[in-house]
């Protein structure tokens, strides 16, 4: 028997691997995402804004409202894209449940994937307060016990020592005799 490590799947924010998905259709790549956690996991893309459905370009969109239930808005067209991001999120989600994820690594400071950075306004032209965007805060409710960061700051190490614990931990509570 071999002592290597599986690779484990870690779910990135599409952008950070040079997807072209930005809503000014720059490529902006993460060295750390695409060198770094690359060459130690098999990363899984996500987009919520292109999964709803947004082209590229589009414009661009802001959370508005409550913490607990923001609405994803175009800010010149005011189009609601929240059922619609929201719809593709939980989709996503059961895939990424499905394929084993460990972890994700988001973008900062998106709409979508900003993990307590996104901006949020109570109204047009009101001064931001800071939250999860729409994937950060289902990630949250959904995978309490994986590691959710963003590409700012990253540890790769770090993070991936939080990936497999989480992971080694899932997988006794698979092998339990009490789990259903």
């Amino acid at each position: 028997m071999s002592g290597a490590l599986p690779v484990l799947r870690i779910a990135v924010s599409a952008c950070l691997i040079g997807e072209p998905v930005r809503y000014d259709g720059q490529e902006k790549s993460c060295a750390i995402v695409t060198g770094g956690l690359a060459a130690l996991a098999e990363l899984v893309p996500l987009c919520p804004e292109v999964g709803a459905g947004m082209p590229v370009p589009r414009e661009a969109v802001d959370l508005f409202g409550d913490a607990d239930a923001p609405r994803m808005v175009g800010v010149v067209t005011g189009e609601d894209w929240t059922a619609r991001a929201n719809a593709w999120i939980v989709a996503a989600l059961d895939r990424c449940e499905a394929l084993g994820v460990a972890g994700f690594v988001l973008k900062a400071r998106s709409p979508s994937c900003g993990v307590g950075t996104a901006a949020l306004y109570a109204a047009p032209g009101a001064e931001a307060t800071r939250t999860d965007g729409l994937l950060a805060g289902a990630i949250r409710k959904r995978f309490p016990h994986l590691p959710l960061v963003e590409d700012e700051g990253l540890d790769v190490e770090a993070f991936m020592a939080q990936a497999r614990s989480a992971h080694e931990e899932h997988l006794r509570r698979r092998k339990s005799p009490d789990h259903r």
